[in-house]
């Protein structure tokens, strides 16, 4: 769990506390009532939901991107690079072929 610490003008602090106090409620209660009905109400917002949709896609552009840097960086290839085509050193059985290993012990 998090902590937030947040700031309230006195005169809202006021009505919450009374609110939470006729309710038999804490503050903090509240507070998370709150949050969770403002969450569920985003959550139905279409526009927000577009905006997730085009974030997600920028964030896997970018790790892909990382990926292939660190591939060509270091001449590796990704264990999570999934393709319809069997890679140059599969076998027809769909097991890879052994690696040779450098006299360092690093996989080539």
């Amino acid at each position: 769990m998090k902590t937030l610490a947040i700031r309230l003008e006195k005169e809202r602090h006021a009505q919450l506390s009374v609110l939470a106090q006729l309710a038999g409620r804490t503050i903090t209660d509240e507070i998370r009532e709150a949050i969770e009905n403002h969450i569920k109400s985003r959550k139905l917002d279409p526009a927000l939901t577009m905006r997730a949709d085009d974030v997600l896609s920028e964030i896997e552009r970018q790790a892909r991107e990382r990926q292939t840097a660190i591939e060509t960086l270091f001449g590796i290839k990704s264990i999570n690079h999934h393709s319809d085509e069997p890679e140059d050193d599969e076998l027809p059985n769909g097991h890879k072929k052994p690696r040779a290993r450098n006299p360092v012990g690093f996989i080539w």
